[in-house]
């Protein structure tokens, strides 16, 4: 079990230091705040505004897809909510998703997104990203908004809840290996929306 914890630890140490490096390689900034006066906000009044771009559904390592995104965040009147409005596609009136971000404990990066039909994606905040990870039908689903300078990256994986492997769960060399299960990714999908008002 002591080597296992070892691998944990290692694996999480060099996804750090690739994050670190990725960082490095691109123009864009590593912390929101270093981006614009409007990144000095705290989250969500430094994301506020009209975003767009290109959604792309990727499928068996290929793009089948592309489609036209948007996303519109606003402080809204009524509330101290804001209004999280995706649009999917050409026609914004059919593909507008009416949604809004209720907060529910700023310190802790709690959020949540009310999608206005009964169902409530509990949302966290972790640095510059904004984490939701759900299951319906037999899928999971874990999306991602991820603020970088004037770009916010969304990006959507899912997959079946079966999972495709189970391994492990046998004594090596001595120690006791538990189980690990293995989820098949489904899908991905990805956006990079640039602010336009």
């Amino acid at each position: 079990m002591k080597r296992f914890t070892i691998f944990c630890w290692i694996c999480f140490i060099l996804s750090a230091c690739s994050e670190s490096n990725e960082k490095k390689s691109t123009n864009l900034p590593s912390r929101p705040e270093q981006a614009t006066l409007t990144d000095s906000l705290p989250f969500p009044q430094s994301w506020l505004g009209d975003w767009e771009g290109t959604l792309k559904i990727f499928k068996d390592n290929k793009v089948v897809q592309n489609v036209p995104m948007e996303l519109e965040l606003a402080q809204m009147d009524s509330s101290a909510n804001f209004t999280w409005a995706i649009i999917y596609g050409e026609d914004k009136e059919t593909g507008r998703r009416p949604y809004e971000l209720e907060l529910i404990d700023t310190d802790k990066g709690q959020y949540r997104i009310d999608e206005k039909n009964s169902i409530l994606l509990e949302s966290y905040l972790y640095g510059n990203k904004l984490l939701c990870w759900y299951e319906v039908m037999g899928s999971q689903i874990l999306s991602i908004y991820e603020k970088r300078g004037d770009k916010i990256i969304f990006e959507i994986i899912f997959g079946s809840s079966e999972p495709v492997s189970i391994t492990g769960d046998q004594k090596y060399q001595g120690e006791d290996i538990p189980a690990v299960s293995t989820f098949p990714i489904g899908g991905y999908q990805r956006a990079v929306l640039t602010k336009v008002k």
